[in-house]
Order: C-alpha cells, then structure tokens, then sequence
C-alpha cells in the first residue's frame, strides 16, 4: 500500500476540499475519515461551499447511504465503509492517528499543516506505517 504525505498544507481542511474536488471531478470514488465530529462538520461545511456553482455530493456512510455515492465520509472503521462492489481506492485521513484496517486501501493521502498538534501526530503516523512496512512517501507541499 502506498501512503502520501504532504507536508506543509497553509490550510489543511481547504486543501482536502480541494483533493476531493479533483477526485470528484476525476470520477474516481474517495472515503475520508476522521474521528473528531467538530472537524468533520467544517470539513462537510466547506465542500459544499467550494464554489457558488459547484456541487460535490458527499454522503455519511451508514445504512442508508447510496451504493453509488462518489465521496463517503465516516467517524468509523474506514473498512465498514466498504461496501460489496463498491470501489474506492483511496482513503483520505483527516484524524490525527492512523485510521483502522488500512490493508483494504489501495492509497491512503495524509494532509499536513504547520499547526504544531498536526505536525506531531503526522510524525506518530508516519513512523506507524513505515513500521508496518508501507510505502511511504513524503511531499512538500509549502510553496503551493
């Protein structure tokens, strides 16, 4: 499994947008996770005000999420969130730790601000997956 890190994000909730917009516009299906109901609210916020004029639907994975929704968020195991048939080949992680059950992932993005909390638990993360014996790889992302 391949695992990005991109460093030094001025605005790590707008550059997630941004990321999802791509994918979404890509056609190509994208799960975010995170744990922190506060920070997903914003992030869910901010995608649906990226632009006056467009629209990314984006859909809480539960029981009644449809089976063909682009963009899912969770709070849960980003494994749950994976359905029969459904493909998605990347999880974009927007927790401070690692998320569960990242084997089913074919690419996990992991966007990095230069808020000290971030950067710390980035580093955490970071050394988790190289310990697991994942590809990781990391991207400075400061001057974009």
């Amino acid at each position: 499994m391949r695992i990005d890190f991109a460093f030094g994000a001025a605005d790590r909730l707008g550059m997630a947008c941004d990321v999802v917009r791509k994918q979404y516009q890509a056609g190509q299906p994208v799960l975010i996770y995170c744990t922190d109901p506060k920070r997903l609210a914003v992030f869910s916020r901010r995608l649906w005000a990226l632009e006056d004029i467009l629209f990314i639907p984006h859909d809480e994975v539960g029981p009644g999420t449809p089976p063909d929704s682009p963009v899912r968020v969770t709070r849960h195991s980003p494994a749950d969130a994976l359905q029969d048939g459904i493909a998605v080949p990347w999880l974009l992680n927007l927790d401070l730790a690692c998320p569960p059950y990242t084997e089913r992932f074919e690419r996990i993005l992991e966007i990095v601000s230069n808020h000290d909390q971030d950067k710390a638990a980035a580093r955490l993360r970071y050394k988790q997956y190289s310990a697991a014996g994942h590809d990781v790889r990391a991207h400075n992302i400061s001057s974009h």
